[in-house]
C-alpha cells in the first residue's frame, strides 16, 4: 500500500550537475513517499545515474537541494546517509570474503555492531533469499545472486529509502523474480524506493509512480495511467497488408470512427484506435471492400514504450 503521509521521505528540487561543456542534468526534482516505489526512466545519458548520485552525496550538485525525511542533506550529510541504502549499477562486493562477511562490512562502515549486526546481517540475507549460501564466496555466485547480495548490503542498516540503479543488470529470470518480491515486501514495509532500469516491463510491474527524463530533465511524470491517458490513443492495431493500401484508401480508414494516426514501418501499417472493438471490424470491412488481405494482424494497449518513444524519440535502450 502506497503511504498517504504528506512529508515525502525523499524530496529532491532542481538538481543540476555539469561536466565541462556537458549538462548530464539540468533541472531534476522528484518526490517519493514510504510505501512507494518510483520509476526513474530516460535514454542512456539521460542524467538518471548522476541524478542518483547527487541525491546521495556521492557527487556534488550544482544547484538543488536534497531532503531526506525532511531534513537538509547539505546541512546533516551523516545523519541523511544512514537513511539512505544504495545499489549501484557496479557490483562494491569482496570477492575474498563470505556472503556473510560482505553484510556485516556493510554494516559495520554504519557503525553496527556485535549481536545487533549479526542478527540484522542474518535477517537481510533471508530476505534476499540467501541463507543457505551465507558462508559462501560471491566469486562462486551466479550474476544474479551477486545482485541479491549486493541488495543485501544496501539493506543491512535498515534505511527508509532505498535507490537501486539497475539492480536486475545480468541476472536470470530466477533471480529477477526474487529481486522483485525483495522490492515488493520492502515497499510493504513502508520504505521508499527509486528504481532505474531499461527494462520497461520492470516499471510496469512495480512502479507508484514514474518519471520520464530525457537530456537531463523531467518530461514527464505520473502514475502508468496518468501517462497512458498523455497518447490520444488507447489501443494500437498492427496490420500486414498485400497489397498496400492506396493514398485514397489510406483517407477512407482515417476517417472512420474511433481511427487515429495511421503510419507505415517496416512494412506494416500502425493504426492508432479509440479502442478494439467497432473500429477494428470497420477497418478490416473497408479492407476486404477493396481487395486487401491481411497477412498478419497484432493488437495491444497503449504501453509505457509508447509513450516514452512519444516524449523522447528513443526506444528505452537507445
Amino acid at each position: 500500500m502506497t503511504s498517504h503521509a504528506s512529508q515525502p521521505l525523499l524530496d529532491a528540487r532542481g538538481l543540476a550537475k555539469r561536466y565541462g561543456e556537458r549538462q548530464a542534468v539540468a533541472d531534476v526534482s522528484l518526490q517519493v513517499r514510504g510505501g512507494e516505489l518510483l520509476g526513474l526512466l530516460g535514454p542512456n545519458g539521460a542524467g538518471k545515474s548522476t541524478t542518483i548520485a547527487m541525491i546521495c552525496g556521492l557527487t556534488p550538485a550544482d544547484a538543488g537541494q536534497v531532503l531526506v525525511g525532511g531534513a537538509d542533506f547539505a546541512a546533516a550529510p551523516v545523519a541523511c546517509r544512514r537513511r539512505i541504502g544504495l545499489v549501484t549499477q557496479e557490483l562494491a562486493l569482496v570477492d575474498e570474503l563470505s556472503a556473510r562477511a560482505n553484510v556485516e562490512l556493510f554494516g559495520a562502515l554504519y557503525g553496527m555492531r556485535g549481536a545487533q549486526l549479526r542478527e540484522r546481517s542474518e535477517q537481510v540475507l533471508a530476505q534476499v533469499g540467501l541463507s543457505d549460501r551465507a558462508g559462501d564466496r560471491p566469486a562462486a555466485f551466479s550474476g544474479g545472486m551477486k545482485r541479491r547480495l549486493h541488495i543485501a548490503c544496501a539493506l543491512v542498516h535498515d534505511p527508509d529509502l532505498l535507490l537501486l540503479d539497475e539492480p536486475t543488470a545480468g541476472v536470470d529470470p530466477q533471480s529477477r523474480h526474487a529481486i522483485f518480491e525483495t522490492l515488493l515486501a520492502l515497499k510493504a514495509q513502508g520504505k521508499a524506493l527509486v528504481y532505474t532500469t531499461h527494462h520497461m516491463e520492470e516499471v510496469e510491474r512495480l512502479a507508484d509512480r514514474v518519471v520520464i527524463v530525457d537530456h537531463g530533465r523531467v518530461v514527464a511524470e505520473g502514475t502508468l495511467a496518468a501517462l497512458v491517458r498523455r497518447l490520444p490513443a488507447a489501443m494500437r492495431l498492427v496490420l500486414d497488408l498485400d497489397p498496400a493500401p492506396s493514398a485514397e484508401l489510406h483517407e477512407q480508414l482515417r476517417a472512420l470512427p474511433g481511427v487515429g494516426e495511421i503510419s507505415q514501418a517496416q512494412g506494416s501499417w500502425h493504426l492508432a484506435l479509440d479502442d478494439l472493438g467497432a473500429p477494428v471490424v470497420q477497418v478490416l470491412q473497408r479492407l476486404a471492400a477493396h481487395g486487401i488481405s491481411v497477412r498478419q494482424l497484432s493488437s495491444g494497449r497503449t504501453t509505457l514504450e509508447d509513450v516514452f518513444l512519444a516524449l523522447t524519440g528513443h526506444q528505452l535502450r537507445d
